[in-house]
Protein backbone atom coordinates (compact mmCIF):
# COMPACT_ATOMS: atom_id res chain seq x y z
CA UNK A 1 0.00 0.00 0.00
CA UNK A 2 1.63 3.37 -0.90
CA UNK A 3 1.30 6.32 1.25
CA UNK A 4 2.99 8.82 -0.79
CA UNK A 5 1.13 11.76 -0.17
CA UNK A 6 -1.29 10.55 1.93
CA UNK A 7 -1.45 11.94 5.39
CA UNK A 8 -1.06 9.83 8.49
CA UNK A 9 -1.61 9.94 12.56
CA UNK A 10 0.68 8.91 15.19
CA UNK A 11 -0.59 8.75 18.92
CA UNK A 12 2.19 9.78 21.10
CA UNK A 13 4.39 10.32 18.38
CA UNK A 14 6.34 13.15 20.05
CA UNK A 15 8.92 10.54 21.70
CA UNK A 16 10.14 7.07 21.91
CA UNK A 17 8.64 4.14 19.73
CA UNK A 18 5.97 6.92 18.36
CA UNK A 19 8.47 9.21 17.04
CA UNK A 20 10.61 6.37 15.52
CA UNK A 21 7.11 5.45 13.41
CA UNK A 22 6.15 9.37 12.67
CA UNK A 23 10.12 9.83 10.75
CA UNK A 24 9.67 6.56 9.01
CA UNK A 25 6.23 6.98 7.78
CA UNK A 26 7.36 10.81 6.50
CA UNK A 27 10.05 8.91 5.18
CA UNK A 28 7.49 6.76 3.05
CA UNK A 29 6.02 10.30 1.76
CA UNK A 30 3.31 10.46 4.02
CA UNK A 31 2.34 13.98 5.59
CA UNK A 32 2.43 12.56 9.81
CA UNK A 33 -0.15 14.52 12.52
CA UNK A 34 1.84 14.04 15.59
CA UNK A 35 -0.85 13.84 18.29
CA UNK A 36 0.38 13.60 22.02
CA UNK A 37 0.36 15.97 25.50
CA UNK A 38 3.90 16.83 24.64
CA UNK A 39 3.75 19.94 22.59
CA UNK A 40 7.58 20.87 22.74
CA UNK A 41 8.95 17.88 21.41
CA UNK A 42 5.83 17.21 19.19
CA UNK A 43 6.17 20.43 17.39
CA UNK A 44 9.66 20.12 17.06
CA UNK A 45 8.80 17.08 15.58
CA UNK A 46 6.99 17.89 13.19
CA UNK A 47 8.36 20.76 12.06
CA UNK A 48 11.35 18.11 11.36
CA UNK A 49 9.46 15.43 9.10
CA UNK A 50 7.03 18.54 7.68
CA UNK A 51 3.85 17.31 9.33
CA UNK A 52 1.81 19.34 12.23
CA UNK A 53 1.17 18.52 15.68
CA UNK A 54 -2.57 18.53 17.48
CA UNK A 55 -2.60 18.25 21.15
CA UNK A 56 -4.33 15.20 22.02
CA UNK A 57 -5.33 13.20 25.27
CA UNK A 58 -6.53 10.15 23.95
CA UNK A 59 -9.31 10.09 26.73
CA UNK A 60 -10.30 12.71 24.73
CA UNK A 61 -13.04 12.21 21.94
CA UNK A 62 -13.09 15.83 20.55
CA UNK A 63 -9.54 16.07 20.16
CA UNK A 64 -9.04 12.88 18.75
CA UNK A 65 -11.36 14.04 15.96
CA UNK A 66 -9.40 17.26 16.04
CA UNK A 67 -5.82 15.24 14.85
CA UNK A 68 -8.39 13.48 12.33
CA UNK A 69 -9.36 16.71 10.75
CA UNK A 70 -6.03 18.46 11.00
CA UNK A 71 -4.86 14.93 9.11
CA UNK A 72 -7.29 15.52 6.18
CA UNK A 73 -6.09 19.24 5.72
CA UNK A 74 -2.95 17.23 4.59
CA UNK A 75 -4.33 14.72 2.32
CA UNK A 76 -6.49 11.62 2.57
CA UNK A 77 -6.03 9.83 5.60
CA UNK A 78 -4.27 6.05 4.96
CA UNK A 79 -2.79 5.45 8.34
CA UNK A 80 -3.20 5.72 11.94
CA UNK A 81 -0.34 4.35 14.31
CA UNK A 82 -1.97 3.60 17.99
CA UNK A 83 1.03 4.63 20.18
CA UNK A 84 -0.55 6.42 23.21
CA UNK A 85 0.20 4.74 26.43
CA UNK A 86 1.18 4.66 29.80
CA UNK A 87 2.11 2.00 32.52
CA UNK A 88 2.85 1.44 36.11
CA UNK A 89 3.24 -1.15 38.77
CA UNK A 90 0.90 -1.36 41.66
CA UNK A 91 0.25 -5.23 43.77
CA UNK A 92 -3.64 -5.99 43.86
CA UNK A 93 -3.80 -6.25 47.59
CA UNK A 94 -1.36 -4.80 50.69
CA UNK A 95 0.82 -6.14 52.78
CA UNK A 96 -1.74 -5.56 56.08
CA UNK A 97 -5.01 -6.78 55.15
CA UNK A 98 -6.63 -3.53 54.64
CA UNK A 99 -9.43 -2.84 51.74
CA UNK A 100 -7.37 0.78 51.63
CA UNK A 101 -4.53 -0.96 51.03
CA UNK A 102 -5.42 -3.11 47.87
CA UNK A 103 -4.50 -1.45 44.28
CA UNK A 104 -6.08 1.99 43.88
CA UNK A 105 -8.67 1.21 41.10
CA UNK A 106 -8.55 4.95 40.07
CA UNK A 107 -5.24 4.32 38.96
CA UNK A 108 -6.09 0.69 37.27
CA UNK A 109 -9.02 2.61 35.58
CA UNK A 110 -6.53 5.74 34.34
CA UNK A 111 -4.38 2.73 32.55
CA UNK A 112 -7.34 1.06 30.65
CA UNK A 113 -9.30 4.42 29.43
CA UNK A 114 -5.55 5.52 27.86
CA UNK A 115 -4.44 2.35 26.37
CA UNK A 116 -7.40 0.37 25.37
CA UNK A 117 -10.41 2.49 25.18
CA UNK A 118 -8.53 5.35 23.65
CA UNK A 119 -7.15 3.11 21.46
CA UNK A 120 -10.32 2.15 20.36
CA UNK A 121 -11.54 5.69 20.10
CA UNK A 122 -9.13 6.79 17.69
CA UNK A 123 -9.74 3.34 15.43
CA UNK A 124 -13.02 4.04 15.33
CA UNK A 125 -12.39 7.66 14.28
CA UNK A 126 -9.83 7.46 12.08
CA UNK A 127 -11.10 4.22 10.41
CA UNK A 128 -15.06 6.48 9.91
CA UNK A 129 -12.27 9.07 7.91
CA UNK A 130 -10.50 6.46 5.98
CA UNK A 131 -13.96 4.33 4.76
CA UNK A 132 -14.14 7.44 2.61
CA UNK A 133 -11.20 7.10 0.54
CA UNK A 134 -11.11 5.86 -3.06
CA UNK A 135 -9.75 2.43 -2.95
CA UNK A 136 -6.26 1.10 -4.24
CA UNK A 137 -5.89 -0.67 -6.68
CA UNK A 138 -6.16 -3.81 -4.40
CA UNK A 139 -9.44 -2.70 -2.72
CA UNK A 140 -7.62 -0.74 0.06
CA UNK A 141 -9.00 2.14 1.88
CA UNK A 142 -6.42 2.61 5.02
CA UNK A 143 -4.88 0.46 7.43
CA UNK A 144 -4.39 0.74 11.15
CA UNK A 145 -1.72 -0.78 13.31
CA UNK A 146 -1.90 -0.87 17.45
CA UNK A 147 0.81 -0.58 19.70
CA UNK A 148 0.57 -3.54 22.26
CA UNK A 149 2.98 -5.14 24.56
CA UNK A 150 4.23 -8.40 25.26
CA UNK A 151 3.08 -7.79 28.71
CA UNK A 152 -0.28 -9.16 27.15
CA UNK A 153 1.00 -12.56 27.45
CA UNK A 154 3.85 -12.51 30.36
CA UNK A 155 2.51 -9.89 32.19
CA UNK A 156 4.64 -9.31 35.68
CA UNK A 157 3.77 -8.99 39.50
CA UNK A 158 2.60 -5.12 39.31
CA UNK A 159 1.41 -5.10 36.12
CA UNK A 160 -2.26 -5.83 35.94
CA UNK A 161 -4.06 -2.76 34.79
CA UNK A 162 -1.05 -2.38 32.09
CA UNK A 163 -1.47 -6.27 31.17
CA UNK A 164 -5.25 -6.02 31.16
CA UNK A 165 -5.16 -2.99 28.69
CA UNK A 166 -2.96 -4.35 26.39
CA UNK A 167 -4.40 -7.49 26.19
CA UNK A 168 -7.38 -6.20 25.18
CA UNK A 169 -6.04 -4.62 22.19
CA UNK A 170 -4.73 -7.88 21.45
CA UNK A 171 -8.11 -9.34 21.67
CA UNK A 172 -9.66 -6.56 19.72
CA UNK A 173 -7.16 -6.72 16.56
CA UNK A 174 -9.04 -9.60 14.95
CA UNK A 175 -12.57 -8.87 15.26
CA UNK A 176 -12.14 -5.05 14.68
CA UNK A 177 -10.27 -6.07 11.29
CA UNK A 178 -13.14 -8.57 10.24
CA UNK A 179 -15.71 -5.52 11.17
CA UNK A 180 -13.50 -3.19 8.88
CA UNK A 181 -12.69 -5.61 6.66
CA UNK A 182 -15.46 -4.67 4.75
CA UNK A 183 -14.89 -1.13 4.02
CA UNK A 184 -11.09 -2.05 3.07
CA UNK A 185 -9.19 -1.30 5.91
CA UNK A 186 -6.69 -3.33 7.64
CA UNK A 187 -5.82 -3.94 11.23
CA UNK A 188 -2.32 -5.47 12.85
CA UNK A 189 -0.98 -5.13 16.39
CA UNK A 190 2.52 -4.98 16.94
CA UNK A 191 3.85 -5.93 20.79
CA UNK A 192 7.19 -4.96 21.93
CA UNK A 193 9.50 -6.48 24.07
CA UNK A 194 11.92 -4.55 26.68
CA UNK A 195 12.77 -0.95 24.28
CA UNK A 196 15.26 1.46 24.98
CA UNK A 197 13.35 4.82 25.60
CA UNK A 198 13.50 7.72 27.37
CA UNK A 199 11.47 6.26 30.28
CA UNK A 200 15.11 4.29 31.66
CA UNK A 201 16.84 7.64 31.76
CA UNK A 202 20.23 8.58 30.79
CA UNK A 203 23.99 8.35 32.71
CA UNK A 204 25.97 5.52 33.68
CA UNK A 205 23.35 3.86 35.90
CA UNK A 206 20.45 4.31 33.76
CA UNK A 207 23.13 1.94 31.04
CA UNK A 208 24.05 -0.56 33.62
CA UNK A 209 20.09 -1.40 34.51
CA UNK A 210 19.37 -1.46 30.70
CA UNK A 211 22.65 -3.60 30.10
CA UNK A 212 21.17 -6.43 33.12
CA UNK A 213 17.78 -5.84 31.54
CA UNK A 214 19.08 -7.09 27.86
CA UNK A 215 20.12 -9.95 29.69
CA UNK A 216 17.17 -11.59 29.90
CA UNK A 217 16.18 -11.36 26.10
CA UNK A 218 17.16 -14.73 24.19
CA UNK A 219 18.80 -12.99 21.23
CA UNK A 220 20.49 -10.50 20.81
CA UNK A 221 20.70 -9.69 24.28
CA UNK A 222 20.14 -6.38 24.29
CA UNK A 223 17.13 -4.19 24.74
CA UNK A 224 15.42 -3.12 21.61
CA UNK A 225 15.59 0.39 19.80
CA UNK A 226 12.61 2.21 18.71
CA UNK A 227 13.52 2.01 14.97
CA UNK A 228 13.24 -1.39 15.09
CA UNK A 229 9.64 -1.37 16.33
CA UNK A 230 8.94 1.45 13.78
CA UNK A 231 9.77 -0.76 10.68
CA UNK A 232 7.50 -3.46 11.67
CA UNK A 233 4.76 -1.19 12.14
CA UNK A 234 5.79 0.24 8.58
CA UNK A 235 5.60 -3.01 7.42
CA UNK A 236 2.20 -3.21 8.94
CA UNK A 237 1.08 -0.33 6.97
CA UNK A 238 2.37 -0.90 3.20
CA UNK A 239 1.91 -4.68 3.17
CA UNK A 240 -1.26 -5.27 1.23
CA UNK A 241 -1.25 -8.55 2.29
CA UNK A 242 -0.68 -8.19 6.47
CA UNK A 243 -3.73 -8.49 8.45
CA UNK A 244 -5.37 -9.20 11.69
CA UNK A 245 -2.54 -10.03 13.14
CA UNK A 246 -0.41 -9.59 16.63
CA UNK A 247 3.25 -9.70 16.12
CA UNK A 248 5.56 -9.74 18.58
CA UNK A 249 8.93 -7.86 18.25
CA UNK A 250 11.22 -9.23 21.44
CA UNK A 251 14.37 -10.65 20.90
CA UNK A 252 12.65 -13.62 21.86
CA UNK A 253 12.42 -13.20 25.84
CA UNK A 254 9.46 -14.46 27.96
CA UNK A 255 9.20 -12.14 30.61
CA UNK A 256 9.34 -13.58 34.04
CA UNK A 257 7.34 -13.01 36.42
CA UNK A 258 9.02 -10.32 38.45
Amino acid sequence: MDISGASAIVTGGASGIGAACARQLAAKGAKVVIADLNAPAGEALAQEIGGAFVTVDVTNTEQIKAAVLKALELGPLWALVNSAGIGFAQRTIGRDGEFESAADLEAFKKVININLIGTFDATRLAATAMSRNTPNENGERGAIVNMASVAAFDGQIGQASYSASKGGVVGMTLPVARDLSASGIRVNTVAPGLIDTPIYGEGEQSELFKANLGQNVLFPKRLGVPDELASMVIECVTNSYMNAETIRVDGGIRMPPK
